[in-house]
C-alpha cells in the first residue's frame, strides 16, 4: 500500500452519512444498527452503531471518494466497536453475531485496500479484525450451517483475512510487534496442511524462535504424528487466541485420537475404559460430552463411567462432532472481554505453560 498512490480516506464515521441514508430508505437496516427502543418507520440508522456494510467492487466503476472511505483509525475504532459491542451482544444467536461481524470486517479490510495507508497502519487494522473474526467463528456451535452463518463463506473469509496480512508482513515494511503471534495462528488454523507448513517454515529465524510460532509448530508436529497425549496437553495450554485458530481442528484430533485407542484396546470381549480417562486425554468438557463422543462413534458404555472398545464396533460417520470446547477455547478468556484481547499489542502470556513446546 505504501507508495501507491492512492487517498487516505476522510470518512469520520463507522458507516458514511449517505449510505445509511440509502439503507434507511431501502430498509436494509440490520437490528444491531438501529437505536433501542426506535420505533420510526422506517426505522432509523443510530450513527453510533451503523457499520459500513461490505459492498463488491463493481467492474469498470470509479473508486468511492475518500469522503466515503474510513481512514485507519477509524477503522481500528470499528474493529473496537465490533469486538466490544457487538460479538459479545446476549441477544444474539453466535450465528447472526458471526454473520454481522464477518460482513463488515469485510468492508474494513475493502477500505483499507482502496487507500493509500502505511503499512505498519494496515497490519494493525488487519491484525485486530482477523482476531475478531477468529474468536466470533469459533463460538459457532455445530448448528451454525442452518443459521445465518454459512461456514464455508466465513472459513473462506478468514482464509482471506490471512492472505491480506501476511502480504503486509511480506512487504517488508514494519515495525511489526505481533507478527510472529498472527503467523502462528495461520499455521494454527490451517494445522496439517503440508503448504502452511512450508511457508512458516520460510520464515526468517528470529520470527520462528518466538514463543508463539514455536507453539504453532509444536501442534503441528504432534497433530502430523498423531501424538494425542502431547497434542491436547498443548492445546489446554495455548493462549485464547490462538485457540480459536486451532477450534476448527479439534473434532478431526479427537477423531483421530478415539480411532486410535479402539485399534489398541478392541478386543472380541470388549475391554473397558473409564470415561474419566477419555475425558482428561482429550480435553472434553465433561463425562456427558465423552459419552456423546463415544456413542457417536459407535462404542457402547458400560454404566456411566466406562466406555467398552469391542472389535467391529468403532464406526465414523459424517463430520466429527463439534464439541463445546469451554475448556480448550471458552475458559481462556480468563474474565478479560474480546476487545481486550484483540487490542492487546502483544497477546498475553498468562496462562500456565510448560518452558519447553516438548
Amino acid at each position: 500500500m505504501a507508495g501507491c498512490e492512492l487517498p487516505v480516506g476522510t470518512c469520520p464515521d463507522m458507516c458514511p452519512a449517505a449510505e445509511r441514508a440509502e439503507r434507511e430508505k431501502e430498509r436494509r437496516l440490520h437490528r444491531f444498527e438501529v437505536a433501542p427502543g426506535g420505533r420510526s418507520d422506517p426505522p432509523r440508522a443510530d450513527p453510533e452503531r451503523a457499520v459500513k456494510e461490505y459492498k463488491r467492487p463493481a467492474a469498470g466503476k470509479a473508486r468511492p471518494p475518500p469522503s466515503q472511505l474510513r481512514p485507519p483509525s477509524v477503522l481500528l475504532a470499528t474493529v473496537r466497536y465490533l469486538a466490544g459491542e457487538v460479538a459479545e451482544r446476549a441477544d444474539a444467536s453466535c450465528a447472526e453475531v458471526a454473520s454481522f461481524v464477518a460482513d463488515r470486517l469485510r468492508a474494513v479490510r475493502l477500505d483499507l485496500a482502496l487507500q493509500g495507508a502505511g503499512d505498519a497502519q494496515a497490519a494493525a487494522v488487519l491484525e485486530a479484525a482477523l482476531a475478531v473474526l477468529l474468536a466470533v467463528v469459533a463460538r459457532l456451535g455445530p448448528d451454525a450451517a442452518r443459521g445465518p452463518a454459512d461456514p464455508v463463506l466465513l472459513q473462506a473469509q478468514v482464509q482471506e483475512s490471512f492472505g491480506s496480512l501476511r502480504r503486509c508482513y511480506g512487504r517488508g515494511a514494519g515495525p511489526h510487534p505481533r507478527q510472529a503471534a498472527f503467523q502462528g495462528l495461520f499455521l494454527l488454523y490451517n494445522l496439517g496442511s503440508m503448504e502452511a507448513l512450508h511457508e512458516v517454515l520460510q520464515l526468517p529465524d528470529a520470527l520462528r524462535s518466538c514463543p508463539a510460532l514455536r507453539r504453532a509448530l509444536a501442534v503441528d508436529s504432534a497433530f502430523r504424528e498423531g501424538n494425542t497425549a502431547r497434542l491436547f496437553r498443548l492445546l489446554r495450554i495455548l493462549p485464547y487466541l490462538q485457540s480459536c485458530a486451532v477450534r476448527c481442528h479439534v473434532g478431526r484430533a479427537r477423531r483421530g485420537a478415539l480411532a486410535r485407542l479402539a485399534r489398541a484396546l478392541s478386543t472380541p470381549k470388549g475391554q473397558t475404559l473409564p470415561l474419566g480417562f477419555v475425558v482428561h486425554l482429550l480435553a472434553l468438557d465433561g463425562p456427558e460430552e465423552a459419552r456423546d463422543l463415544c456413542q457417536a462413534h459407535g462404542l457402547p458404555l458400560d454404566g456411566q463411567e466406562r466406555v467398552v472398545f469391542l472389535r467391529g464396533r468403532y464406526t465414523e460417520e459424517g463430520l466429527p462432532p463439534a464439541g463445546t470446547c469451554k475448556v480448550l477455547v471458552g475458559s481462556k478468556l480468563a474474565g478479560r472481554t474480546l476487545e481486550e484481547v484483540v487490542m492487546a499489542e502483544e497477546e498475553d502470556e498468562g496462562v500456565d505453560r510448560p518452558t519447553s513446546p516438548a
